[in-house]
């Protein structure tokens, strides 16, 4: 199996419900979404809008929402967002022929930019993390899955090629039962980013190692228990907390993840280990992924042991997980993370960041 590159996401049913899309099956070009992006001041915006614009086989991107104009006015500079045309929202919204829309805001006007968009019949792409109240989450979903609409959740990894080996190992049973899962994500923060993230009374666990709490649950699901660690180094200057661990426990395993905005190595030393009771992933660093792989017989064509795995390269960070939408859109198959699953991720990632489920 030295063809790493294996994809859960193969579920061919469409989401009930789904927009009617001008797609027919078999046909050599079908027609591009039309897509727009509301929000710019989102940490992931214009590397989302670059991949959007990059697969103009796919997506036509109508334009950008951005009231704010100081801001508009310096991102006009962007190469990322020359050429596209600033709309209001309420141009964007009202187009019938737009099917999905990209949310991009402030962490704390995604859920309430989502659910206007989800109210005026889009598909989204809702960046990370989904708001500070569980309960806005809930009702997001609920809005979703009553229209019949595809949230999906900007969780980069899980379109990271080793991310996808990992889950499709993992879902062939070559590490046996889980017993463990560890990982780590983190950066040093300089002083504008600390003030920045101390708006967030979750941290860095709240912001950053989300990512990481939603490949927890997608290996494991809805954990038992969740208790988080959290501290505030320099009190003194700021409330940034800023050196996190939080536990998960389930019936049989446990798993910690830590985040620590402390590391001046935190980039080259993110990672992500599952271990079981038949072997072991690792994945050190996180970006570009490098992957060993550790199994106590053979399997497919890895020997036993430990052995370091090649794998292709991804065409870009965010690439994939819009390829993905697109055929979700299409109706071509249902996203592999459903509304369940997203829920399960946000309780948990409010619970390791140390906050209340509002």
């Amino acid at each position: 199996m030295n063809s790493t590159r294996r994809s859960l996401l193969t579920t061919t049913a469409a989401a009930a419900g789904a927009l009617a899309f001008p797609y027919v099956a078999g046909a050599a070009e079908p027609a591009k979404i039309r897509i727009g992006q509301i929000g710019t001041k989102h940490a992931h915006a214009s590397g989302k809008l670059a991949a959007m614009r990059k697969l103009s086989d796919l997506y036509d991107v109508v334009g950008v929402v951005e009231p704010d104009a100081q801001r508009r006015q310096a991102i006009a500079k962007n190469e990322v967002y020359r050429g596209l045309r600033f709309m209001s929202a309420e141009e964007l919204l009202s187009d019938q022929g737009v099917a999905a829309v990209a949310v991009e805001t402030s962490v704390d006007a995604l859920v309430p930019t989502a659910m206007q968009c989800l109210q005026a019949g889009k598909h989204i792409h809702l960046d990370k993390p989904a708001g500070s109240s569980m309960s806005a989450c809930r009702a997001m979903h609920a809005e979703a899955d009553r229209r019949g609409l595809t949230i999906q959740m900007g969780y980069m990894l899980r379109y990271n090629p080793a991310f996808e080996m990992l889950f499709q190992v993992v879902q062939d049973g070559w590490l046996g039962p889980i017993t463990e899962i560890s990982g780590m994500m983190g950066k040093m923060a300089s002083d504008p980013l600390r003030k920045e993230l101390a708006a967030y009374p979750g941290g860095g666990m709240f912001e950053l190692a989300c990512h990481l709490i939603d490949a927890v649950v997608t290996v494991l699901g809805k954990p038992d228990r969740v208790t988080a660690h959290n501290r505030q180094t320099f009190p003194e200057k700021d409330s940034f907390v800023d050196n996190q661990l939080a536990v998960f426990d389930y019936p049989a395993a446990i798993a910690t993840i830590r985040c620590n905005h402390l590391d001046p190595l935190g980039g080259p030393r993110r990672g992500f280990e599952v271990a079981g009771q038949q072997g072991a992933f690792q994945i050190n660093p996180l970006e570009p992924p490098a992957v060993r792989l550790g199994l106590d017989r053979a399997r497919g064509s890895f020997t036993k042991g430990f052995q370091d795995v090649k794998l292709e390269r991804s065409s870009g960070r965010y690439d994939d997980e819009f390829r993905d939408l697109a055929k979700v859109i299409r109706g071509e198959k249902a996203l592999r993370w459903d509304s369940s699953h997203d829920l399960a991720v946000h309780e948990a990632v409010l619970l390791a960041s140390g906050l209340p489920l509002n």
